[in-house]
């Protein structure tokens, strides 16, 4: 099945960042038109205009979502702009790595605020959208490091089971309104924040990594943004209220 999303708006948070990049250029070659959320310094602004520059379509919209109050203001721009919203991509996401007695008050209040509240908002404020075109598809990205539970991303891992709750408790209420929301649980793909999280102890970090997974291989970005695009798309039509694990067997729970 060819998966096509024309007259589609799909707006994307974090689309600037590793997995957010993959994720908007495979919605956008879809045929959708794909809005790329992200801070205003992280370019952002140079993403769309490659999309566009491709012969698709893209806009950016430079927000914090560390501002619950920027959330809300967003999806309004965004109804300005495009009148509708049909897919609503959760990407954008703040980790950090230490042990639990050195984080800051601030710290963890700033990852939920990223991961798990500002998602709330997104689905609240744009979920009448949805209703009102007839149907919307929500993703929430999630992470195998709730099931692994990881030591000393304890705020982080806190943020993504919060997700997780979020997206099966909105498919049971949005269900009724034809929107599906799902989540997608990504085990280790090879990202900038990646490489910044751990630093001097990577190659340790990845050999670790191999050494769980079943398939002996990294996966990329473009895979998580495939499991996406299926989830956005009428393919998944029948499909709410759950969560894709894809970390090359890492967990297999």
């Amino acid at each position: 099945m060819k998966i096509d999303l024309k007259n589609k708006v799909a707006v994307v948070t974090g689309a600037a960042g590793g997995l957010g990049t993959a994720e908007s250029w495979a919605l956008a070659q879809a045929g959708a038109t794909t809005i790329l959320v992200d801070r205003p310094d992280n370019g952002g602004q140079e993403l769309a205009q490659k999309i566009c520059a491709s012969g698709n379509e893209a806009q950016f919209f430079p927000c914090d979502l560390n501002s619950l109050e920027n959330a809300r203001e967003l999806v309004k721009n965004i109804e300005a702009s495009c009148a509708t919203i049909d897919i609503l991509v959760n990407n954008a996401a703040y980790i950090l790595n230490k042990p639990m007695q050195e984080y800051s008050i601030e710290e963890f209040e700033s990852i939920q605020r990223v991961n798990a509240h500002a998602a709330f908002i997104l689905c609240q404020s744009s979920a009448p959208l949805m209703k009102k075109a007839g149907g919307g598809s929500i993703i929430n990205l999630c992470s195998n490091t709730l099931s692994g539970g990881w030591e000393n991303f304890v705020p982080y891992v806190m943020s993504k089971g919060a997700l997780l709750g979020l997206t099966r408790s909105l498919a049971r209420e949005l269900g009724p309104d034809n929107i599906r929301v799902n989540a997608v649980s990504p085990g280790a793909i090879p990202t900038e924040a990646e490489a910044r999280v751990f630093g001097e102890k990577l190659a340790e970090y990845e050999e670790f990594i191999l050494g769980r997974q079943s398939l002996k291989r990294r996966g990329t970005a473009e895979e998580i943004a495939g499991i996406i695009l299926f989830l956005a798309s009428e393919a998944s039509s029948f499909i709410t209220g759950q969560n894709l694990v894809a970390d090359g067997g890492f967990l297999m729970n």
